[in-house]
């Protein structure tokens, strides 16, 4: 089944765009660096799904790119799959562009690939292989997987609210 993974937000200031959506409530993840990227992030839960505030990190990265032409804002959508492989065969098949043609493994091993805006309607979509449900010292995890992080485990269920001030096990 297809889910929204998260959407992934550019922002000028990982500092300021935190600090608005823990006024919120909301709980974010430790900050992390992801060198390959040349972008500094946290993700915030909400719901079944997460946000992804993405800050570059250098002045020639995707993200820095994006917010000199278009400003901060939703840069991508990213949509969970069961079987990456078969929906980018399809997809393939069917003469939809994407910005790869390869499946690209990315940070903790996950895979994802990004389907290009003009055959998305305008919009980055991001897909990613869904990363399963382990059972690790009677407790359920579900593990996030996205582009621009490592595989990350949420020691809580999906169902169930985030601790305050949640951070995210390595």
């Amino acid at each position: 089944m297809f889910k929204i993974d998260h959407l992934g937000i550019a922002v000028k200031s990982l500092v300021s765009a935190r600090s608005f959506y823990e006024k919120l409530g909301l709980a974010a993840s430790e900050e992390e660096i992801v060198e390959a990227e040349q972008v500094r992030l946290v993700m915030v839960p909400v719901g079944e799904s997460r946000l992804e505030l993405l800050e570059p990190t250098s002045e020639t990265s995707a993200i820095a790119r994006f917010i000199g032409k278009r400003g901060e804002g939703l840069h991508h959508i990213c949509l969970r799959v069961p079987d990456l492989r078969a929906v980018v065969s399809k997809l393939k098949q069917d003469g939809v562009r994407l910005v790869s043609d390869e499946i690209r493994t990315g940070a903790g091993g996950h895979q994802y690939v990004f389907v290009h805006p003009s055959s998305s309607g305008g919009v980055l979509l991001e897909l990613v292989q869904d990363g399963g449900h382990t059972q690790a010292g009677g407790q359920f995890r579900v593990f996030w997987l996205c582009s621009f992080c490592s595989a990350r485990e949420r020691p809580w269920g999906r169902n169930t609210a985030a601790p305050a001030r949640a951070t995210v096990p390595r």
